[in-house]
């Protein structure tokens, strides 16, 4: 195992930051790269990651790795130094209010162009060029903000990866994950070992999040010369909820990180047998299928239906009561569909998203992801 740590852009004189990425396994072989906890009050992922170092150490002393692992197991100091009156708020960053997770760096113009004419028929050396390139054009942003420094060197670590796996969590939640349409062939045993209740596809949700960054700059490119020049999905980047933010315990972390082992023994990541494929729990779905269950009103939020239930459409999913007006409104899905997430607190506001049902009819389009 080698350790490195990188420097990122102090807010100001007398507090510093790193970053710290384990790295397993011999280069030059298959590249896969994990990170967790990249919204700083998930912290499932990070207990995952803290069983799959130990792990990966006994794997390359045995010498069954075949390829190069890279763990991060803290993605986002910045966010896990928010804590303010005892609540942790490592989703946004106070200073500029944006979400950790989007807005990444977009090359794929200024990459196709600086590629273009020395793309050939070979797509092992298109995808060389295309990562080589992808490196240099990383290498040359200036970051201006500590959160561009981190969100530069999370992208470097990671942008010549053949596998992406971001760990997050949500609310309240089953365990699922977010890919692409084109990835989810090479994706479902991944979702098998996980036990992942749903699967939710989209090319481009918006936003240019952590996982979106690598697989939608190939897909544009592949879009671009796609009747000229062989262009390869050159990553496989999923974004995996580990359930809710509760659900830190050594039990699930195990499991979910044997989980992970057996995906890499099953991709020759990882010498070995590769466990038997247990069942798909339920089908992929759309990402655009996802209906976001919103309150009307505010009031006292009372669940009926838990996450990991199959509602039929118009099922009771909670109540809203006014305790003052005594008044009690029922919340309703529109569509049949899996409720995988829903929200931790129990007052709800006006316009509130208080679940996420995964169903099979589109009824979304443009920006896909919450807030």
């Amino acid at each position: 195992m080698h350790h490195s740590t990188h420097e990122l852009l102090s807010p100001v004189p007398g507090i510093t930051r790193q970053l710290h990425s384990f790295h397993f396994g011999p280069k030059g072989g298959a590249k896969v790269y994990i990170q967790a906890s990249l919204h700083a009050d998930e912290l499932p992922g990070m207990l995952v990651a803290w069983h799959l170092k130990r792990r990966l150490s006994e794997l390359e002393q045995q010498g069954r790795l075949l390829g190069e692992i890279i763990l991060v197991p803290v993605a986002n100091p910045v966010g896990l130094a928010q804590v303010m009156l005892d609540a942790p708020l490592g989703r946004f960053e106070l200073q500029s209010g944006e979400n950790f997770n989007r807005n990444f760096v977009d090359l794929s113009d200024s990459i196709g162009d600086q590629i273009e004419g020395h793309l050939t028929q070979d797509p092992a050396h298109n995808r060389a060029l295309i990562r080589e390139y992808l490196r240099r054009g990383l290498d040359a942003q200036t970051a201006q903000t500590p959160l561009q420094s981190q969100r530069l060197a999370l992208q470097r670590l990671a942008c010549d990866a053949d596998m992406v796996l971001d760990l997050h969590c949500d609310f309240e939640a089953v365990e699922h994950l977010y890919t692409t349409p084109e990835a989810w062939p090479q994706v479902e045993p991944l979702a098998r070992y996980l036990g992942a209740q749903a699967s939710l596809l989209a090319t481009d949700s918006g936003g240019q999040s952590f996982d979106e960054c690598f697989s939608l700059v190939w897909w544009q490119l592949q879009q671009r010369f796609a009747k000229r020049f062989p262009i390869p999905l050159g990553s496989l980047a999923v974004t995996v909820e580990l359930r809710g933010q509760a659900d830190v315990t050594h039990e699930l972390a195990n499991q979910d990180s044997q989980a992970i082992l057996d995906y890499l023994t099953h991709t020759k990541v990882i010498q070995g047998t590769p466990a038997p494929l247990p069942a798909l729990p339920h089908p992929a779905t759309p990402l655009a299928a996802v209906e976001p269950v919103i309150a009307p009103l505010g009031g006292l939020l009372v669940y009926h239906a838990r996450p990991g239930q199959y509602l039929q459409a118009g099922q009771l999913i909670a109540e809203v009561i006014d305790p003052l007006s005594d008044r009690v409104s029922a919340i309703r899905n529109s569509q049949p569909g899996l409720l995988y997430a829903r929200n931790v607190r129990r007052m709800a506001t006006a316009g509130m998203v208080i679940a996420h049902v995964a169903g099979e009819q589109v009824c979304r389009s443009g920006y896909l992801l919450a807030n």
